[in-house]
C-alpha cells in the first residue's frame, strides 16, 4: 500500500505506539482487500455497530481502555447501534435477570467508555442514525468509516455517501486515525451495478420482501433497480426514504448488499442513469410469483408452528417518525374494524430515542398507548439473541430480524391483522 508522508509517519509511531497500531490494523485490512492507498474520512460523524455491553467481550473493553489512556480517541463524534436494554420492553423476571446480571452486565461501563471515545450524546443509540431527529446524516460524496449493514447501505444508496461494509471496531479505527483503505464501494468502479433488477409486480411490493428477494439473489453485488419508481415515485420524500430504509436493510441482511441504485430516484441513478450498469450485468425479474416464492421459502423456527405469538416487534431497522404516526392510524383503524380496544399480542414499536422524543410531542403517542402498543429504543435483535427469547414465538415484519433470530416474518398487513384480531392472517 502506498501511504502519504503523514500516513507513514503515523505508522512509524510519530503519534505514539497505540496510533501506530491503529494505522497498521487499517493497512492490513486494506491490503487484504487489495487496496493500494488510504483516503481521508470526510463525514462529520461516524457510526459504530458495537453498542452492547456483553460480559463475554472483555477484549473489546481492554482495547477501548488502551485507546482512551493513549488519547487515541475518535477524530469524529459518533452514534452507535441501539441499546440492548430498555425497561419498557416486555420481559419476565428470569429474562430481566439474564439480561441485566449476566448477558449485558457491562452495559453501563461500556457506555461510559463510548462517551470518552466520542459518543455524540447519551441517547445517540440507533441503527437509523441518519434520521433528522438523530443528526448523523452524511452529505453526498462523503467518505465514511461506518459499520452496521442497514446504515451503510442507506448512506451509500439513498444519501450518495461512500462507505464499505466495515466490521465492528474497524469503524472506530478509521475514525480515530482519520483514514480508510480505498477499495470496493469507495471507488467509482466498485459502485457500478452488476445486476439489473426489473420490478414487474402488479402492486407496490412489500419493501422488506422485495429487499429479501434482491439480497438473496445478488448477494454482495450492486443492483440497479428498474420499475420501482412506478410505486414509490421519483423524489426522495419521507415516504420513499422510509421504504428504501426497510428495503435496504433486507438486501443487506438477507444478502450482503452495501449499495443499490434505483432508476429515476437515488442520487447516482438520477445523475448517471444506465451508465452505472456494467456491460455484462445479469438480469433478475421480480414479479408477484417471485415474491410469493421467496416468502414461502422462509423457514419457520418455532417448535410449534401453529402456536399463538407471544410478542411482536416492528422496527428493525428503527422506525421513522412518520412510520410511527402511520402505524398508529392503521392500528386504531384495524382495532375498530375487529371490535377490539387493545392489541391482542404484546407489541413493541422500536425507534431512536430522538425520534421517540419527537413522537411524544404529538397526540399520536397518547393514541398509540391507548391501543396497548409499547414504544422502545431497544434493539430487537439483541433482545432475541439468547436461549430464553429464542424459544418464544415472536412475529415481526422485519426481514433482518427474521434472518438473525427465530422470529417469524409476516407482511405489514398480516402483522396488523395478527395483533388486532389474532388468529388468522387475513
Amino acid at each position: 500500500m502506498k501511504l502519504t508522508e503523514q500516513q507513514q509517519a503515523i505508522l512509524d509511531g510519530e503519534k505514539g505506539e497505540v496510533m501506530a497500531k491503529v494505522m497498521k490494523t487499517l493497512v492490513m485490512y486494506g491490503e487484504a482487500f487489495g487496496a493500494e492507498a488510504m483516503v481521508p474520512v470526510t463525514s462529520k460523524y461516524n457510526h459504530l455497530v458495537t453498542s452492547f455491553g456483553l460480559g463475554v467481550i472483555a477484549p473489546v473493553y481492554d482495547l477501548m481502555e488502551k485507546l482512551i489512556e493513549a488519547g487515541a480517541v475518535s477524530s469524529q463524534q459518533f452514534s452507535a447501534d441501539p441499546r440492548p436494554l430498555d425497561g419498557n420492553a416486555p420481559a419476565n423476571f428470569l429474562q430481566n435477570l439474564v439480561f441485566n446480571k449476566f448477558m449485558y452486565n457491562k452495559q453501563e461501563f461500556y457506555e461510559g467508555q463510548l462517551e470518552k471515545l466520542g459518543l455524540m450524546d447519551k441517547n445517540a443509540f440507533t441503527c437509523a442514525c441518519y434520521m433528522d431527529e438523530v443528526g448523523n446524516k452524511p452529505e453526498k460524496g462523503d467518505v465514511l468509516s461506518w459499520s452496521e449493514s442497514s446504515a451503510v447501505v442507506y448512506a451509500n444508496s439513498v444519501l450518495g455517501a461512500r462507505c464499505n461494509r466495515n466490521s465492528g471496531i474497524m469503524d472506530l479505527m478509521g475514525s480515530i486515525v482519520g483514514y480508510v483503505p480505498y477499495f470496493g464501494l469507495l471507488t467509482d468502479e466498485g459502485r457500478k451495478a452488476t445486476w439489473i433488477v426489473k420490478v414487474k409486480t402488479t402492486k407496490k411490493p412489500e419493501a422488506q420482501l422485495l429487499g429479501s428477494a434482491v439480497g438473496m439473489k445478488v448477494m454482495e453485488d450492486v443492483p440497479y433497480i428498474v420499475g420501482l419508481d412506478k410505486w414509490i415515485g421519483s423524489e426522495l420524500n419521507d415516504s420513499a426514504c422510509t421504504y428504501l430504509k426497510d428495503f435496504g436493510a433486507a438486501t443487506a441482511s438477507n444478502g450482503a448488499v452495501g449499495l443499490y441504485h434505483v432508476e429515476n430516484l437515488t442520487p447516482e441513478a438520477k445523475e448517471q442513469g444506465e451508465a452505472l450498469v456494467a456491460e455484462d450485468a445479469k438480469v433478475y425479474v421480480v414479479d408477484d410469483a417471485e415474491l410469493a416464492r421467496v416468502k414461502a421459502g422462509y423457514p419457520i423456527m418455532w417448535k410449534k408452528p401453529n402456536t399463538k405469538p407471544k410478542l411482536c416487534f416492528v422496527g428493525c431497522p428503527h422506525m421513522s417518525l412518520q412510520q410511527l404516526k402511520d402505524w398508529t392510524d392503521k392500528v386504531e383503524a384495524r382495532l375498530q374494524k375487529y371490535g377490539n380496544k387493545k392489541v391482542l399480542i404484546p407489541t413493541v414499536f422500536t425507534a431512536a430515542p430522538g425520534v421517540l422524543q419527537e413522537f411524544e410531542k404529538t397526540d399520536y403517542a397518547k393514541r398509540l398507548r391507548a391501543t396497548g402498543v409499547i414504544t422502545s429504543y431497544i434493539c430487537p435483535l439483541m433482545y432475541m439473541n439468547n436461549p430464553l427469547c429464542a424459544k418464544m414465538p415472536v412475529v415481526t415484519s422485519s426481514n433482518k430480524l427474521r434472518t438473525y433470530t427465530t422470529a417469524r416474518y409476516f407482511t405489514d398487513n398480516e402483522i396488523l391483522t395478527l395483533i388486532t384480531r389474532g388468529g388468522r392472517k387475513s
